[in-house]
């Protein structure tokens, strides 16, 4: 049974992040999450650092948080913390998508029951699963808001694909996607986008039809691009590859965060499945070409740029992020998107420098823990 929608303070966002755990010899995945932990066990923070999927993943999370400017405090501590126990172990710590050499049949599970389970039911495809994301958790007023919370999202999930691509490079090749780590989760059975059901007691209806597959034991179970969490009162948006830095991810967040606002408060979007008619070309373009994407509106079948229709949220949900407090973090994304440069832009303009992607990673972990861009 799908467990009560809790209650929860609308609006407020958690950030979690999921991060590479690298050697520092040629800056592959290191299994070294289990001595990361018992370092970090001892340390005072907000939110919580835990283990993720594999020995080279491990996953920093916030604690509910107001605003961007608690996002982006909480997700520093979390950082330097985790920074100071890599460098006692002598391994390094890094954001981006995707790690340039680990080989997916070389992926172990975690040890979790959770983790054994899945990688007994997917095989090979929860091997690919060693991919680092960011996931971002809206507070709702109740359950039906939650569901038209995410379908009202769900138009801009190429927004944050597109902001936060950080994975053009698999397995030493450069895929000329800006966001390579979602073809990684596409073969999952139960991933893509939610039915369109905004009633919670007809989403409790469908779950329990789909628990008659023998897929579903839980929501986790599912690998949509949003996701209701009942557990928390939240809604999650579970696309974006993990930036090269916290401040970036607290900054796309908050973004989220107005956005959501804006959707549930002033209502401008007239929710119809035909929507997502245009959903996975508009997921595809933002995966392949971020910013400079087509993006075809739902409503108008009218063809923009990803870019141009992200500056016209920022003018749109302008009101509601002076209300929440999230003014810096979406100046920070204008900024951005005047310069032209994405995670991924720089993750190749590094390549190209150097032609090695060990100094990418190498400048990766650097950018990490707070470096400027050399």
């Amino acid at each position: 049974m799908l467990q009560p929608f809790a209650s929860s303070d609308s609006f407020t966002i958690g950030v979690e992040l999921e991060i590479q755990v690298v050697n520092t010899h040629d800056y592959n995945l290191t299994k070294a999450t289990t001595e990361l932990l018992s370092r970090v066990r001892e340390e005072s923070f907000a939110g919580a650092i835990n283990p993720e999927t594999t020995e080279g993943m491990i996953e920093l999370s916030t604690g509910v948080c107001r605003d961007f400017h608690q996002a982006r405090g909480e997700l520093q501590v979390l950082r330097d913390t985790l920074v100071r126990a890599a460098d006692f172990l002598n391994v390094g710590v890094c954001g981006g998508g995707t790690n340039f050499f680990q080989n997916w049949f070389d992926q172990r599970s975690d040890g979790r029951e959770r983790s054994e389970y899945l990688m007994g039911l997917y095989g090979a495809l929860y091997q690919q699963f060693t991919i680092f994301g960011q996931h971002v958790h809206v507070g709702c007023p109740d359950a039906d808001s939650a569901l038209v919370l995410l379908h009202s999202l769900s138009r801009y999930v190429p927004h944050f694909i597109a902001l936060a691509a950080s994975s053009p490079f698999v397995q030493g090749s450069d895929t000329q996607f800006q966001c390579a780590r979602l073809n990684s989760v596409a073969p999952f059975p139960l991933s893509g986008r939610a039915p369109f059901i905004t009633k919670w007691s007809e989403f409790e209806q469908y779950f329990e039809r789909m628990t008659k597959t023998g897929l579903v034991k839980s929501l986790k179970d599912f690998y949509w691009d949003i996701r209701p969490s009942p557990g928390y009162g939240t809604i999650e948006v579970r696309v974006m590859d993990t930036p090269l830095r916290v401040e970036w991810a607290a900054a796309i967040a908050a973004y989220i965060q107005a956005l959501a606002r804006y959707l549930l408060i002033e209502r401008p979007a007239r929710l119809n499945e035909r929507d997502y008619e245009v959903y996975r070309t508009n997921r595809f373009m933002a995966c392949r070409f971020g910013l400079d994407g087509t993006y075809v509106n739902p409503e108008t079948r009218n063809p923009g740029s990803i870019r141009s229709e992200i500056v016209a949220t920022l003018d749109a949900i302008a009101g509601q992020a002076r209300i929440l407090g999230a003014e810096e973090g979406l100046e920070i994304i204008r900024r951005n998107l005047s310069t032209g440069q994405s995670d991924a832009d720089w993750l190749r303009l590094v390549y190209g420098a150097h032609d090695s992607l060990h100094e990418v990673v190498r400048q990766q972990c650097r950018i990490w823990r707070g470096a400027q861009s050399p």
